[in-house]
């Protein structure tokens, strides 16, 4: 596993169960999971698109040509990148703002009506 910490950016490779247990979990941020291989010039385009609005989420990449994550080659072997929002699918292909922007809302609402 390993971590790059910007300023409010981390990207992880996790295995699926580190994946699930992390999505579960009550961390600040929401976990955005962007599901890629290298190369993948859609999923670089992809974090380009994402940029600004890297201080409202974590960002995961998890390689799915890894051994351990060959549930998701199976899965998603010819459509990435595949982004899932705290473990529920979000979108594919292509970053999709508004979907993006609607969901981070509500995630954000949430929390705030928690504290």
């Amino acid at each position: 596993m390993l971590w790059f910490q910007g300023n409010s950016l981390q990207i992880a490779k996790f295995s699926f169960g580190l994946l699930r247990n992390l999505s579960a979990s009550n961390t600040a941020l929401p976990v955005l999971t962007l599901f890629t291989k290298d190369p993948c010039p859609l999923c670089d385009e992809a974090k380009e698109v994402l940029k600004p609005y890297e201080h409202r989420f974590i960002l995961q990449e998890v390689d799915i040509t890894l051994p351990e994550n060959s549930t998701w080659y199976e899965r998603y072997k010819f459509d990435i990148p595949v982004f899932h929002l705290n473990g529920q699918f979000l979108m594919m292909h292509r970053v999709n703002t508004s979907k993006l922007e609607k969901q981070l809302l509500k995630l954000e609402q949430q929390v705030l009506e928690t504290n």
